[in-house]
């Protein structure tokens, strides 16, 4: 199958009137000489934008999901078909579903052991059903005391395939700005400043750790990872310590990197940041840490994440192809090859000839919107715009 008249995405430059074939789920052929422009042949994708599937590394939507109100559990038989269709509307054809192991979670209550454990399972089981390639991203709470117990039987069964240790406790990382914490938390849950305040000190009580009890975790953690070729990711890296600590421990990526210092150490330590996409659609965390355009500016973003909602990535990636010093193809590779590299994933993240034929095609207009998603060659999501795809695909089947 010939996709035609598209506007290729290559690793680094953009061809306009270009070709590609494909073949048996792969990328078989690319014209990049405007030799097939006008030609009439394969299916005419009307000057389209041909990107390379998205792979998102941390998205936060299947805890959601799975309780769109709280206390409102919904079956993993409703959540994940409703996530995976919106995934390949956004674009993303891997998604690597981040599920929390919290220590501060209640038995069954989301983050819980055995909530998020049984949650890893039923994802697992129907992921083969799924248009988007799925993945499972645990995320390890590391005052976890039980954190490297729970991940050695999940690795075991091969259901994880990346790891990222974090500690919320109030004081740093995210919330290193312990007032400003107080004064969202007095928002959130309607509570006075003084009440407030209670709260967030018996949350550092209850959380705080020995350093030798989080370093003993640490590297558990690190050498169970190792050994079984999980990727590592470190997650809100808020110093130059703590940057120079996770590479020492083995991390390939810096998840939500909150100051500058940390994600220069990290990069400089040859880890990949990683961001979120709405912070970088935005142009501001909402949580007042590190901007992920000013981080681009500098050179010190790798990766966008979805975070908490998919559609942003394309958005994110327009936003920042202007001040690429790559254009789009630069950009591009924020949501893809980058990605795609940190996680070993080498069969794709790229447009280039043998690899998968995970594909997207949007819309040029100044607004950028998905008209289609392709999967190993497959369409799992349309517009309708496009009507050969469309037909073509049909007949197919």
């Amino acid at each position: 199958m010939w996709l035609s008249n598209v506007t290729l995405v290559l690793p680094e430059r953009v061809v306009e009137h270009g070709a590609l074939r494909v073949e048996n789920g792969l990328i078989a052929e690319i014209c990049d000489d405007g030799s097939m422009a006008g030609s009439g042949q394969g299916i005419d994708c009307q000057g389209a934008l041909l990107m390379p599937g998205f792979i998102d590394m941390h998205g936060d939507m299947i805890e959601v999901e799975l309780e769109p109100r709280p206390a409102v559990d919904f079956p993993m038989e409703v959540a994940l078909p409703h996530l995976d269709a919106r995934l390949a509307a956004a674009g993303v054809t891997t998604a690597y579903a981040a599920v929390s192991f919290s220590r501060g979670a209640k038995l069954g209550e989301r983050r819980s052991f055995e909530h998020t454990s049984q949650t890893i399972r039923k994802l697992h089981a129907l992921r083969k059903s799924c248009s988007v390639d799925h993945r499972i991203h645990a995320r390890f709470d590391i005052t976890f005391d039980n954190a490297v117990g729970v991940l050695e039987d999940l690795i075991s069964e091969q259901l994880v395939d990346l790891v990222s240790v974090m500690d919320h406790t109030p004081g740093q990382g995210q919330y290193r700005d312990v007032e400003r914490y107080i004064r969202k938390i007095a928002e959130v849950e309607g509570l006075s400043e003084v009440e407030a305040r209670q709260s967030v000190t018996t949350r550092i009580a209850q959380g705080s750790r020995p350093q030798d009890v989080i370093l003993s975790n640490l590297r558990a953690v690190s050498d169970l990872c190792r050994k079984n070729g999980v990727a590592l990711a470190s997650h809100d890296d808020d110093s130059a310590e703590k940057a120079h600590l996770m590479a020492e421990i083995g991390a390939v990526i810096s998840e939500f990197p909150v100051t500058f210092e940390a994600a220069e150490v990290a990069a400089q330590r040859g880890l990949l940041n990683a961001m979120g996409a709405p912070n970088a659609m935005r142009g501001q965390s909402y949580s007042g840490n590190l901007s992920a355009r000013e981080a681009h500016a500098k050179g010190l973003l790798h990766i966008l994440a979805a975070d908490y909602h998919p559609a942003a990535m394309l958005a994110a990636v327009v936003a920042l192809a202007e001040g690429d010093p790559n254009g789009l193809a630069g950009a591009t590779a924020l949501v893809s090859a980058n990605p795609a590299q940190a996680l070993g994933l080498m069969d794709r993240g790229r447009i280039a000839t043998g690899l998968r034929a995970d594909l997207v095609l949007v819309d040029r207009d100044p607004h950028a919107r998905v008209l289609a998603t392709l999967r190993c060659g497959e369409l799992i999501h349309t517009t309708g715009q496009l009507k050969s795809l469309k037909q073509a695909a049909i007949a197919a089947a």
